[in-house]
């Protein structure tokens, strides 16, 4: 399996060559090879800043001479007019670089952006907004690492760091217990008993089935009204964690979160997000 930073690289040779095929010849035809300069990258969107280190792999894979002088760190709220990081080197290398870079980080601070406004509906609240695995293919590590920036929490990272047993999984299974029992003699037999085991309730009778079963470590309450999220909660009463899903949007979000439910998951933090605007320009 590759590490994040392999799939990462992955990522940048991929966006390299669909951007720069056989050359950037606009840039090859325009601008002398020994030209050397300096960009900035320029904010112009009020938001959360996302994708600054990634920025630069992007530039320093392109071309390792290039020289970043950072103004503003991950994580930073920005306002139009400001300046994240200025660049220096060979004009060819900068010109090349830019989209691929704009796309990332742009894209990287809309998410962050998002999470941030999510995560801040849920101020004084002990409930924490989690996101999912529907994200940009290929994209997913740096999705991921948008939403921690923003002040989220990842749900697994995919499907090998955690079991999900989601209504699918309980319908072809049998049932709820066979899945729940099942899945707990996979790890076992497997050497898998670090991973944490999540079961996906429908009703509160499902609820009262995993319990009686034990040995799970998170509850999912699907499509639940906050009425009856608040019931589920107190049925749970802490013995595991429990997670809201289906159907919150931004503004009924603290209305489940009043309920004490534990984590809330947003598909929309990665799924419907606009990109932060921003631009790379010579000065």
């Amino acid at each position: 399996m590759k590490t994040k930073d392999e799939l990462i690289d992955v990522l940048l040779d991929l966006a390299f060559s669909e951007d720069i095929g056989d050359g950037d010849h606009t840039t090859l035809s325009t601008i002398p090879a020994d030209a050397m300069g300096r960009s900035k990258l320029l904010i112009k969107e009020k938001g959360i800043l996302a994708g600054v280190d990634i920025a630069q792999k992007v530039l320093h894979k392109l071309d390792p001479s290039i020289k970043v002088n950072l103004m503003l760190k991950d994580g930073d709220e920005v306002n139009p007019g400001d300046i994240a990081f200025t660049a220096e080197g060979p004009v060819r290398s900068l010109l090349v670089a830019e989209r691929t870079m704009l796309n990332i980080m742009q894209r990287m601070s809309g998410v962050a952006t998002m999470t941030r406004k999510y995560q801040d509906q849920l101020k004084g609240l002990k409930t924490r907004v989690l996101d999912t695995r529907k994200t940009t293919p290929g994209m997913r590590m740096l999705e991921k690492e948008a939403v921690k920036i923003g002040g989220g929490i990842n749900h697994r990272i995919g499907l090998f760091d955690m079991i999900l047993i989601k209504d699918n999984h309980e319908d072809f299974a049998g049932g709820i217990e066979q899945a729940v029992k099942r899945a707990k003699e996979y790890c076992a037999a497997n050497g898998k008993d670090n991973l944490k085991i999540e079961v996906e309730c429908r009703s509160l009778d499902d609820i009262k089935k995993v319990l009686e079963i034990g040995g799970v470590d998170r509850i999912m309450f699907d499509n639940f009204t906050p009425e009856l999220t608040r019931e589920a909660v107190a049925l749970v009463d802490g013995r595991v964690e429990t997670e809201s899903s289906g159907g919150i949007t931004f503004d009924t979000l603290r209305s489940y979160g009043e309920t004490g439910v534990d984590f809330i998951s947003v598909g929309a933090l990665t799924h419907s997000v606009k990109g932060l605007d921003m631009s790379f320009k010579a000065f």
